[in-house]
């Protein structure tokens, strides 16, 4: 059933999202610990390192994000294919239809991409780390603070990881609030509300990510 209808591969790309705003939201505090205590932070690290919960609570997160990739190329695939050549046509923007509505794969794909760039600083050189014994960073890996503020004492990486928040700002924007209308909030009393704690959700989220590098980058100009 949920394979094999599109309102079934919606839901499923609902629920997938959900989760993974509602880790984004714990990471987004997780990485704020670091600017009020570096130790806090690395205490946190050190509980979600090489241990069973920690190992299980990846793959379950890497799970999520694979089925919602999936299902997200699955949709587009079967929307452009129900659209055949009118795709190509020119049409005026439709009122209310929003440039991130329109574009959420592309957002989705650019936000996927830098993703992979964003793991490999730190997912596979701290807790990959400690799991295999593969020690490529030049702290150490149960250091998480100094990573963090290593990494954003460059000005470029700073300036690509607020563009991607703000990409994924736009993604989020559109995506809290079409995950909950799919899931039964659509009608006219509810669907206004959605989308307004929709763009909170996402606007503070994203402040909070935004808030790391900037914080480092003053420091470094100012302070040092």
């Amino acid at each position: 059933m949920l394979k094999s209808s599109s309102i079934g591969r919606k839901l499923v790309m609902s629920i997938s999202g959900i989760f993974l705003v509602l880790f984004l939201t714990f990471h987004s505090i997780m990485n704020l610990v670091v600017i009020i205590s570096p130790s806090g932070y690395n205490a946190i690290c050190g509980f979600l390192g090489a241990n069973w919960y920690a190992l299980a609570g990846t793959a379950i997160l890497a799970a999520g994000f694979v089925i919602h990739i999936l299902f997200a190329i699955w949709l587009t695939l079967q929307n452009l294919n129900a659209r055949g050549k009118s795709r190509y046509a020119v049409t005026q923007r439709q009122e209310g239809v929003t440039w991130a509505s329109k574009n959420m794969f592309v957002l989705g794909f650019i936000v996927v991409c830098f993703l992979a760039l964003h793991f490999y600083n730190f997912w596979y050189k701290m807790q990959f780390a400690e799991i295999t014994g593969i020690h490529t960073g030049i702290f150490d890996p149960s250091d998480g603070a100094s990573y963090v503020q290593d990494l954003f004492s460059n000005l470029i990486y700073c300036i690509v990881y607020i563009v991607w928040i703000c990409l994924l700002w736009l993604h989020l924007t559109h995506g809290v609030w079409s995950a909950l209308q799919t899931i039964g909030f659509n009608n006219n009393t509810w669907l206004p509300r959605v989308k307004f704690i929709g763009n909170i959700v996402a606007t503070i989220v994203c402040l909070i990510f935004v808030s790391v590098p900037v914080y480092f980058l003053l420091i470094n100009l100012f302070i040092k």
